[in-house]
């Protein structure tokens, strides 16, 4: 509107001093008069040339007096122009330095999710080296009691030696038998010393075994899975225990496979617990899974002590079967990332809850590709407001699992 007001001043100004101009310019004419000595038609052009410039400097003067803008585009301009050009430069400073800090932020996200599960891991493994700690302190404290009751049979022995020495001097008669029974208690303390001996080497291999737990190279830890796999059950034993046999080969390739170990490398299996579990595969009508897993932590060297877990091979999800559905809404404090994460801890919470045998270690009783995860937080990041997750399972799901799944996506109001 400013604009407006501004031309219609400038009309009514210009046409003013021009219908004063004319005027003053026919009288001029009428009278003749002369300006500076010069005729009166020269003196006419004069009063007319001074009356345009009168016009567009009353004009302007105005527009500058009553309009900022007008002094603005006079007067300002370079500073203007100087000022735009310090503000696009700020402007693409603020947006590098919101860049670098989205960057930073998603870094930071992944750093904080890879820390939380790299410290539930050593929690996890501190948990179990603290309580081996504590058995083989146990243990430890066992040997010594019995070192110090051997001690202190060893000292009964040497005292009763020692009176038998008195009693063959008082009684010759019997010098032959009481040198023979000397000769006895002799053996005994010898092999009591030999007995101390070795227990205070079993001490020291214990010790010993405590510091490589401590400060070793620790390949494997208690309860990984080396191997697993089905067994058919109301089969002989014969046939249970060589596919038990196989299953225990397949476990010392993974190790030799993974940690490069010699081809001499065998599992070691407790015999009674082996033929405890051959027992149970038989007398079920199903199959079996079985799971060879490391019976604690292993350091490089060491031989591969392990342990069985049978569990029934049962179906817990079939194929389509839908597992877990929720509504969620992205915001600044959840991000899709996030919303992810929860979703698929509460399906594994369930999938545990309902059967499935998880990793001892991770807790976990599946994986998705990197694929999939994409394509799922695509989907979750195209929508707007609230949204369902569903999932089902991709195929039939039995106790061994692993569970993997079908995730689909969709609006809600």
């Amino acid at each position: 509107m400013e604009g407006i007001y501004l031309i219609l001043v400038m009309i009514v100004t210009g046409g003013a001093i021009a219908f004063i101009g004319d005027k003053l310019g026919t009288k001029i004419g009428k009278k003749r008069l002369s300006m500076f000595g010069l005729r009166p038609r020269h003196t006419s052009m004069v009063v007319t040339v001074l009356t345009g410039g009168l016009i567009t400097a009353l004009s302007i003067g105005f527009m500058v007096l009553i309009s900022q803008n007008v002094r603005t585009a006079l007067f300002g301009m370079d500073e203007l122009r100087q000022t735009m050009d310090l503000t696009m430069a700020e402007l693409d400073d603020a947006t590098e330095n919101l860049f670098k800090a989205q960057t930073e932020f998603e870094r930071a996200n992944t750093n904080l999710r890879e820390s939380k599960e790299e410290i539930l891991a050593l929690k996890s493994e501190q948990e179990e080296l603290r309580a081996e700690s504590d058995r083989l302190k146990e243990g430890n404290l066992q040997l010594e009691q019995t070192n110090a009751d051997l001690a202190a049979q060893n000292e009964n022995l040497i005292g009763s030696n020692a009176a038998l020495e008195a009693d063959n001097k008082k009684l010759g008669e019997f010098n032959i038998t009481l040198t023979a029974d000397n000769e006895k208690l002799s053996s005994d303390n010898e092999k009591l010393s030999s007995d101390n001996t070795e227990l205070e080497e079993r001490n020291n291999r214990l010790r010993e075994g405590i510091i490589a737990i401590r400060e070793g190279d620790i390949t494997l830890r208690a309860g990984e899975i080396l191997a697993s796999g089905i067994i058919k059950g109301g089969r002989s034993g014969e046939e249970i225990s060589n596919d038990i046999d196989s299953l225990a080969e397949r476990a010392t390739q993974n190790i030799i496979e993974r940690f490069g170990g010699e081809e001499d490398t065998a599992v070691w299996i407790y015999q009674p617990e082996l033929h405890q579990v051959i027992e149970t595969i038989e007398k079920s009508s199903g199959d079996m899974v079985l799971r060879i897993s490391a019976a604690g932590n292993l350091v490089r060297g060491e031989p591969v002590r392990s342990r069985l877990e049978l569990y029934p091979n049962e179906l817990i999800f079939s194929k389509g079967e839908q597992i877990f559905s929720k509504t969620y809404e992205i915001s600044s404090q959840s991000p899709s990332e996030m919303v992810l994460q929860e979703f698929l801890t509460e399906i594994n919470r369930l999938a545990v809850q309902k059967g499935i045998l998880s990793d001892p270690l991770t807790g976990s009783v599946g994986r998705m590709d990197g694929e999939q995860l994409y394509n799922v937080l695509e989907s979750i990041n195209a929508v707007k407001g609230k949204f369902q997750l569903t999932a089902t399972a991709r195929d039939e799901t039995f106790s061994q699992g692993p569970l993997r799944l079908n995730i689909k996506v969709s609006q809600r109001g």
